[in-house]
């Protein structure tokens, strides 16, 4: 089932982004939507200001709606795409200003107290919000690039397929990666 299901988004997509091609704003506003919590996210989690995170999002879909319409570029994924733009903002982000130790600031921590399950019990929540506090800190310190392959795959479900199409490299090479990535991470981690 879950095939089928993966097919009919596709197919959706596909035809949002046909739609939007065509200058259907309301298509354009079912991918913002889709979409926008997760590039957020995505971007908040690799930069510190919750404020520049606020303004790349925004960055991002403007982007995606002037290339989408400004040339005959053939776009297979329109999420892979979204998040493809997304990292050569925060890359460019972080070129154009010095790189500061990623800690979580206190907007962020708001971001990571709405992941956790507020039902749980007071000290499972506490102990959650403790771990999940490690695991920024310790993606902050592999690189920028196993950060991406860890938030792709196991926060936005990106399969590695989709991944390879974000970063045009071969499905094996993203599956090492990934494997590097959270060897990295553990290492980190302990």
């Amino acid at each position: 089932m879950p095939i089928w299901s993966n097919l009919k988004k596709n197919l959706k997509e596909r035809v949002i982004l046909h739609e939007v091609k065509k200058g259907d704003s309301q298509a354009f506003v079912w991918l913002y939507d889709q979409y926008s919590r997760q590039i957020f996210r995505f971007i908040s989690i690799k930069i510190n200001s919750l404020h520049d995170s606020e303004d790349l999002a925004s960055e991002v879909f403007f982007r995606f709606w002037k290339e989408v319409n400004s040339s005959d570029k053939k776009i297979a994924n329109p999420r892979g795409f979204l998040y493809q733009i997304a990292r050569n903002l925060v890359i460019d982000y972080y070129r154009k200003k010095p790189r500061a130790d990623l800690i979580l600031s206190q907007n962020q921590e708001k971001i990571v107290e709405n992941i956790a399950d507020h039902k749980s019990r007071l000290d499972q929540k506490a102990v959650l919000e403790s771990d999940l506090n490690q695991v920024k800190q310790a993606m902050n310190q592999v690189k920028p690039l196993y950060q991406d392959l860890i938030i792709w795959h196991y926060l936005d479900d990106f399969s590695i397929k989709e991944i390879a199409q974000i970063l045009e490299k071969p499905e094996n090479t993203v599956r090492v990666q990934l494997h590097r990535a959270l060897k990295a991470l553990k290492s980190v981690i302990e």
